[in-house]
């Protein structure tokens, strides 16, 4: 039967995988090895593998094959051959609505419990709506994109005209299925990737003409981008620890029209006074390393491998990289701090220890609920700097 295929490449994959690389690394790695398997193949092992994880540690007790049929279920409005073979009864059902297949489950199931799905949910932030967080790892978040304000009506169009399911989110962001090829649509550096709660950052940084601004662990550069996009007029230095990456922004900016900037190779948890001693910004935005939990409907397969311990590894980093950032802010500037963990010991909590040993007062901060526009969930905090 094809749906015991199925079942064997799934089991074939699960076994060979063991978390140290992101899911989506590993399966295109996997498939090169194994040529056997047909698009069709893949397509389907993709996909089973991908639902799996979803379920977190929901229903840890019964079989691999088990869960996976009840995960597919939950995930996907058409039928899989796994699901059909498992669950015959549920082939009426499956374009139900996610709410009342939970129900089903649940009534099949009277040990589920949603909070299984979620690793240690009560360290989650007290102002998210947990049921509601956990069920959205039932739906891969959308892609969104960032476009210019001018730009945006003529894209849309473009990208309908190939008959892709848009949205228009706000005057710059649009939705789009997650998996869209854009590379041969539209013009490059006519867009950014950029998921919605981080574009949603971008409305604490309030840059002026002519300031000096630091991205300090700056990455890809999208918060780089994103604050140019708000003020053109600006100085701006990017450091980041890694020269690779230091590198792959250039071509970056270039496309996004930034011509003049710095950048330099730093690790923000060392003194940095003998190469930054001259600098003083009028903001400086630190998008901190952190666990990536407000991002896990993208890479669920962290919901069954990410270990406890990390979360506080990552709250003593933030606080050694802040220890030595925050003297290079003029007073009265604003520090502008962002995670993409729904953690509170990395987000609420750090802003405490920020306010205890820093001369920073809060202005505001917010917990972005990605959760309510199929988006990652995200964590931001404007912070002003005060007179010694």
């Amino acid at each position: 039967m094809r749906a015991d295929h199925q079942v064997r490449a799934f089991e074939q994959i699960l076994n060979s995988y063991d978390g140290v690389l992101p899911l989506h690394r590993f399966l295109p790695a996997y498939f090169k090895q194994n040529k056997q398997m047909g698009s069709s193949d893949r397509r389907w092992a993709t996909r089973h593998v991908y639902s799996f994880f979803r379920l977190g540690k929901a229903l840890s007790g019964l079989e691999r094959e088990e869960r996976l049929s009840i995960a597919d279920f939950l995930c996907h409005d058409t039928l899989s051959l796994i699901v059909e073979k498992n669950f015959p009864e549920f082939k009426e059902v499956i374009g139900a609505g996610l709410a009342e297949k939970l129900s089903i489950i649940k009534a099949k199931y009277p040990h589920f419990n949603l909070d299984d799905v979620y690793p240690f949910n009560e360290s989650l932030s007290d102002q998210l709506n947990k049921e509601q967080f956990f069920i959205s790892f039932f739906r891969q978040p959308d892609l969104f994109i960032r476009v210019s304000q001018k730009d945006v009506d003529s894209i849309f169009t473009q990208l309908e005209a190939e008959n892709i399911k848009v949205k228009k989110v706000s005057e710059t962001a649009l939705s789009l299925p997650n998996g869209t090829k854009l590379e041969t649509i539209l013009k490059e550096g006519s867009y950014q990737v950029q998921d919605l709660s981080s574009q949603h950052t971008g409305n604490y940084f309030k840059p002026n003409k002519l300031d000096k601004w630091w991205d300090c662990c700056a990455a890809s550069g999208g918060k780089t981008l994103l604050l140019h996009s708000l003020e053109p007029v600006i100085e701006l230095l990017v450091t980041d620890l890694r020269e690779s990456i230091l590198q792959n922004l250039d071509e970056r900016f270039r496309l996004a029209g930034i011509r003049k900037y710095q950048k330099k190779e730093l690790d923000l948890l060392k003194n940095n006074d003998q190469i930054l001693h001259h600098y003083l910004f009028d903001g400086i935005i630190l998008d901190a390393p952190c666990t990536g939990s407000g991002t896990w409907g993208r890479t669920p397969e962290m919901l069954t491998f990410f270990e406890e311990r990390k979360i506080s590894q990552f709250a003593t980093i933030q606080k050694g990289i802040i220890k030595n950032v925050i003297k290079y802010l003029k007073p009265g500037k604003p520090l502008i701090y962002i995670t993409c963990s729904a953690f509170a010991a990395e987000n609420e909590e750090i802003v405490e220890y920020m306010l205890d040993n820093f001369p920073l007062e809060l202005e505001s901060m917010e917990l972005i609920k990605g959760y309510e526009n199929n988006a990652d969930t995200m964590f931001v905090a404007r912070l002003i700097g005060v007179e010694k």
